[in-house]
């Protein structure tokens, strides 16, 4: 039974009746022990009558559970998230995307049998791996986990990768119309081409801990230094099979994350930078000059760190910054490279939250692609983080899947088709699982399902193209055009705005003018209150 409170300790030793302590430990929803009862037996009489005497309330346990689309907390007895509507037993992990949010999954078996039926010839004609798309993935990596639960469950958890692999099963495309690649863990030798020896070896004596943490939110298990060698592993061997010519373009299902890990540091969830060791293989493999766009809603500042005075990797990123209070506050349109490197980082900032696909789109369209062409990269990696999607808790963006496919197109014609897709964040499974599976398709050379029509910008949006523009034009002559184009357009806009907003103050003045409205008001609140107080001191 449940001890007594405070309140209801200092009640009875004041020495208050018996009925005083009933009501008042009900009324806190507390029980008395019998033990509180005896060391109190002075304030009852054996002959009080008891005939009105209740039983108290069991102590009743509120009920909560986390979702296991978002990991979002729900309470008591309600089945769906009140975030995401996913049920609460989903069959997300088993079907992936496909699976109902309402914990309707029987009629999934017809539909797997019918996707993969659709999808049997076209695997069976294409024999040769140099035609296929290459998967890294290794089970592994499934290892890496948080190992004391705390109030909530960590975003970064291996489910994620559960889900994108149920969902390419039940759609037939890995294992079946995708070439595995076998993982290895990467050598310390390679690592030292981008981080330093002491992060190496601080990651590397995780090993021999239970349960570490590198930041309040980068873990580490005795399983994680391996999952990140493997990681990083996968991502290097994918990206030397592209760029050789062994395999056609590549997706490395892999975590953990690594655009955080700088040269010295884990954060944000990384531990190694797994782009920045495929473009480091890459270009030992034979590529000249490597391209890496980042579309994570956080920046990569530890990819930016790495290749910040590097003129042979060029980094672009997209991602929210609203003026460096999102994390990690890196990632501004002015940080341009260093050292002879200026111009080869890219940074497009937005300012706010709800980001969706024809931001995106535009700012590829005349950002990215200008620039990207002129720089002409021999291999283009990307960070796909998938936290941008809608419904990502973290992210809080309207990036949907067919945004993330047509982006995907866009870049698949740079460096003759070879692509190299590395997930990093993402941390609702439906999101992450359906834009996953959308990219790999344009991997595979579908087409993206909806083709995003009359793409144009928000306000917001326009104004950091603008600015990115103003910034770059000054590295690459290509986009000053562009930059007066769009500058020109937007001093239209605001023109345009500019008009509407006096015609709408001048109808007001018309209308009636501010001070005469509340001065109108005022001289009635005045009469009316005279009145009131001549009433009252008549006595009516």
């Amino acid at each position: 039974m449940a001890g007594v409170s405070s309140n209801a300790s200092e009640i009875l030793c004041s020495g208050s009746q018996s009925d005083v302590v009933s009501k008042k430990a009900r009324r806190h929803n507390k029980e008395l022990t019998f033990q509180d009862m005896y060391d109190i037996n002075d304030l009852f009489d054996e002959d009080d009558d008891d005939s009105d005497w209740e039983p108290l309330q069991k102590h009743v346990e509120v009920v909560r559970w986390f979702c296991p689309n978002c990991t979002m907390l729900n309470f008591d007895d309600i089945v769906h998230c009140d975030i995401c509507g996913e049920h609460k037993e989903s069959g997300i992990l088993r079907h992936g995307f496909l699976a109902s949010p309402l914990f309707q999954d029987s009629n999934l078996t017809g539909l797997e049998l019918e996707i993969k039926e659709r999808h049997k010839d076209e695997s069976a004609q294409n024999p040769a791996p140099s035609r296929f798309t290459a998967i890294g993935f290794d089970e592994r990596m499934l290892l890496h986990s948080e190992v004391e639960m705390k109030s909530h469950p960590h975003p970064e958890r291996p489910d994620r990768l559960r889900a994108i692999a149920a969902s390419l099963a039940i759609a037939g495309i890995f294992p079946g119309r995708c070439y595995p690649i076998t993982a290895r863990e990467i050598t310390k030798e390679e690592l030292q081409m981008v981080h330093s020896l002491e992060h190496i070896e601080a990651v590397d004596h995780t090993s021999k801990i239970f349960a570490s943490y590198f930041t309040s939110d980068t873990y580490a298990n005795e399983h994680s230094a391996c999952a990140a060698r493997l990681a990083a592993g996968l991502c290097a061997d994918l990206a030397s099979a592209i760029v050789s010519g062994r395999v056609k373009n590549g997706f490395a299902l892999v975590r953990p994350p690594g655009h955080h890990a700088g040269v010295r540091q884990a954060m944000g969830f990384c531990l190694h930078n797994n782009a920045a060791v495929a473009a480091v293989a890459a270009q030992a493999a034979g590529a000249r000059k490597v391209l890496i766009v980042d579309w994570d809603v956080h920046h990569g500042n530890g990819t930016q760190e790495i290749f910040d005075q590097n003129k042979t990797v060029l980094y672009v990123s997209l991602h929210r910054h609203e003026g460096g209070k999102f994390y990690p506050g890196t990632g501004a349109a002015d940080e341009v490279g260093t050292m002879g490197a200026e111009g080869f980082c890219v940074n497009v900032p937005w300012s706010r939250k709800g980001v969706g696909d024809n931001d995106y789109v535009f700012a590829f369209q005349h950002v990215v692609l200008p620039i990207a062409s002129e720089f002409s990269p021999d291999l283009t990696i990307i960070s796909a983080g998938f936290d941008a999607a809608r419904g990502d808790p973290l992210g809080c963006c309207e990036v949907t899947p067919s945004g993330y496919a047509k982006m995907t197109q866009m870049l698949n014609d740079l460096s003759g088709g070879k692509l190299l897709v590395i997930l990093e964040g993402g941390y609702n499974l439906r999101s992450i699982s359906s834009s996953a599976t959308s990219v790999i398709k344009v991997l595979l050379g579908e087409s993206p399902e909806s083709e995003l029509q009359n793409v144009l910008p928000s306000k917001s949006g326009l104004q950091a193209v603008i600015e990115v523009l103003r910034i770059q034009m000054k590295f690459w002559p290509t986009v000053g055009s562009t930059f007066a184009k769009l500058q020109s357009q937007w001093g239209m806009y605001s023109l345009k705005n500019k008009r509407k907003q006096m015609k709408k103050r001048l109808r007001r003045k018309i209308l009636a003018p501010i001070w005469w409205r509340w001065g109108r008001k005022r001289v009635i609140y005045h009469l009316l209150k005279g009145h009131f107080n001549s009433k009252m001191k008549s006595g009516h």
